[in-house]
Formats: C-alpha cells, structure tokens, sequence
C-alpha cells in the first residue's frame, strides 16, 4: 500500500511540474528558441541526465530482444509526442488542446483493453467520462484566440502517441527498473528529434546571445522539471499503477494550471490571473477530482481485499 501511494504521489508530481510550466516557461516559444529546438534541448539534455543516474548508480542492461520494443516507445512517447504537441499548440488554441489532452485517458482504455487485456468496468467509464468532463468545461470556461484544424489534428496525435507509449511501455516497467527503461527509451526519442529534418537548421539559425539568465534558468526548469523529472516520476507510478489510472491524472492539469497562476500572482512572479477563479470554476476541479478518485478506487480495494 506504502508503494501505491507514493506512486500516486509521483503522479500528482508530475502534473504539478507541468502545471506550474504552463506559467513559469511562457515566452520561450517561439521568440527565444523554435519548437523544434526547445524540443531537441529538452530531450538531449533530459537524456544526459538519465544517463549520468544509469551510468554511476544503475548499471542496468537491456535484453537484445527488447530493443525493438524500446525504439517503439522512444518513437511515440518522446519523438511523435513532443514535436505533434508543441507544433499543434503553435498552431491551434490553447482551449482545444485542453479539451484534446482529455482525450488522453480514454484512448488509454481503449488501448489497454486490446493490447493489455485491460477490463473495462463501468465505474472506470464512469470515472473517465466525469473528469473528461470537468476538464473540458473547466478549459471552456477560459478564453483564448486563434484556432487551427491542422493545429487541432497535431494535438489529436499528439494524444494518441502518448496513450500508445504508456500502454507498450508497461511490459518493459514490470521486467525493468523505471531508471533504465526511460533511459533506453529517451536515447532513442531523442535521435528521432535530432533526425527530423528542420531541427538541425533550425539550431544552427538560433541566437545563443540573446538568451539572458532568466531565460537559461526557465530553459533549465522545463528540461530537469518538466522533462527529466516528469517523466521518471511517470515512470515509477506505471510501475505500480495500470495505465489507465497513470493517464488519468492529467485531468489535474488544467486545476494546477488555474492555482500556479493565482499562486504566482501573489508572489508576483507572474500577471495576476485570480479574478478568472470563480466557484464554477471550482465545482468543475471538484468534478476532475472524483473522476480519479472514481478510476483509482477499484485497485486499491483489490489491494485491501488481498491483505
């Protein structure tokens, strides 16, 4: 039960590092590095970090016959993720794509029912279509310009890429440390980055000596942040977590991006956003919060039931 619950610790870590990114990163794109740069220096620099922690405290190998496997994943949850997310935000509303990263948790079941025989019970649909819900109208409720159907379509892969990587990546979570199969798999997202034609071009175009301090140590946080320690922390939770539940908790998303922005306000790091926060607005974090609850509840019943 003590690693259950750090695992949904490790979970609400992670979207409380991407929440917080939403305001402390603002600006970088597209003035200060292209998406397809800010790509490739959040993947290389997360995979040197991974590899610092396999090389000196690991020392973990990877089975021949798993490679295929991990290229796989490396390809849909670091490449074809990344670089469909950040273009597709460039293109599109920041309102669609919280109505669309909703989509994540449901194609999640769907893929886990086909590929890890995962059951689809009623309450994890219930569970499902209350925090859909709850993010979609709580990202209605804000405002946004600009829209894109091509921006739209880059999202909705960006989605299904990410559904697809964390249901093939759980064999690999059960048969290895979480360390060294998001080392493996980072190595290869990252040389499919660096593969992708305009990166390269794009890097040699940028100029370094515009880039202030504040602006390295905003670089910095979204790559050992929001990056490095997102992923690993996801990685752990799939470890002891479905799928499903792991997905799940990116309805909070939307509910901490709403908190760093009055938090930040406050501190005054950041515009003040807190007369956006109403009760409706409120009542819709309450409906995202029973939704995962109502997903999460089943396990740790079975768990209760086993002890």
């Amino acid at each position: 039960m003590k690693k259950i619950f750090s695992a949904h610790l490790a979970l609400f870590m992670v979207n409380t590092l991407y929440g917080a990114s939403h305001v402390i990163a603002k600006g970088i794109m597209p003035f200060i590095l292209t998406p397809n740069v800010f790509i490739f220096f959040r993947a290389m620099g997360a995979t040197l970090l991974f590899w610092i922690i396999q090389f000196f405290f690991i020392k973990e190998r990877v089975k021949r016959k798993d490679m295929a496997l991990i290229a796989l994943c490396g390809l849909f949850g670091v490449t074809i993720n990344q670089l469909f997310f950040f273009h597709g935000l460039n293109l599109s509303s920041s309102i669609n794509s919280g109505i669309i990263m909703t989509l994540n948790p449901i194609i999640v079941v769907i893929l886990s029912f086909f590929i890890l025989k995962e059951r689809i019970t009623n309450r994890k649909l219930l569970g499902v279509f209350l925090g859909t819900l709850g993010a979609a109208l709580l990202t209605l409720s804000g405002k946004s310009i600009g829209d894109s159907s091509l921006g739209d379509l880059f999202l909705f892969i960006n989605a299904v890429s990410y559904g697809v990587y964390l249901v093939i990546v759980k064999p690999l979570m059960v048969k290895y440390k979480p360390i060294t199969v998001i080392t493996y798999v980072f190595t290869f997202g990252t040389i499919g980055v660096a593969l992708f034609p305009p990166t390269l071009v794009e890097l040699t175009q940028t100029q370094f000596s515009i880039i202030d301090g504040y602006m390295w140590l905003k670089i910095a946080y979204v790559i050992i942040g929001v990056t490095f320690f997102t992923y690993l922390l996801t990685m752990y939770g799939l470890k002891y977590l479905s799928p499903t539940i792991s997905s799940s908790y990116i309805y909070l998303q939307p509910v901490l991006v709403i908190l760093f922005a009055y938090l930040f306000a406050y501190l005054e790091w950041s515009e003040d956003y807190s007369g956006s926060i109403t009760w409706l607005k409120m009542a819709y974090m309450c409906m995202i919060f029973l939704g995962i609850f109502i997903i999460s509840y089943p396990m740790r019943k079975k768990l209760k039931q086993k002890s």
